[in-house]
């Protein structure tokens, strides 16, 4: 069973997802919140491994909460869902360390399924549409995308490898389009991301890209080619 905690200020928008919950044979509801300070101490007592983040609510707010939840270090993931400026949240949201973010227009089946995807350990949205994303917000970033290379301790501890994975992670590349490019199995390209989302210590895919971003790995516009070299480590 995955448990959840729904976080929302509004009571009638509890119960909708509380009859979903119960309906389905895989999940559970283990609390609810109606702000993102009481999401924060129901979680250190409920340790859920989902939380279903509103942002707009009165005191802390979902992004924060998120930001909190995240620094403590807990196993719980955090989808978030709104109805509001998705262009102004949504990468906020994601850069707090959420595993997802979706609108609560969204089928129940949809829900569901990203419920289930974040329990796994997968990011709700998927990589290409998550390089879409983070190009629509790259003016919110505060890096300067035309100079070098951040430096950063945790690039040391990747191979030749794991490095072009990261980069390919960046651009919004599936593990079969990776690949694809590097000739290699999806099997092995699998055991290459949890590699390099472990050695930096990632949560998910998503923030594996927002790092790629941070540290200009990555750059706003299309994905150039990423060639194979000739050197680099398995």
């Amino acid at each position: 069973m995955i448990s959840v905690l729904v976080v929302d200020a509004q009571p009638l928008q509890r119960f909708g997802f509380r009859m979903l919950l119960e309906s389905a044979p895989d999940t559970e509801i283990v609390g609810e919140a109606a702000n993102g300070a009481e999401a924060v101490r129901r979680i250190t007592e409920l340790r859920p491994d989902v939380v279903l983040m509103d942002i707009r609510m009165p005191g802390v707010d979902g992004i924060e909460a998120t930001r909190r939840i995240v620094a403590a270090g807990g196993r719980s993931r955090i989808l978030v869902l709104t109805t509001f400026d998705v262009e102004r949240y949504a990468f906020a949201a994601l850069r707090a360390g959420a595993s997802g973010f979706l609108l609560k227009d969204i089928r129940p089946e949809e829900l569901l399924a990203g419920i289930r995807a974040v329990a796994a350990g997968d990011a709700v949205i998927a990589p290409a549409l998550t390089r879409r994303l983070l190009d629509a917000f790259a003016d919110r970033l505060d890096d300067d995308f035309c100079g070098p290379v951040r430096e950063d301790p945790r690039l040391n501890f990747l191979t030749d490898r794991e490095r072009e994975i990261l980069v390919a992670i960046g651009h919004g590349l599936t593990n079969g389009e990776i690949a694809q490019r590097f000739t290699l199995s999806e099997s092995t390209v699998k055991t290459h991301v949890g590699r390099v989302l472990a050695k930096i210590g990632a949560r998910d895919r998503i923030q594996a890209v927002i790092l790629a971003y941070e540290l200009r790995l990555t750059r706003p516009g299309p994905a150039p080619h990423l060639a194979r070299p000739s050197r680099a480590r398995p």
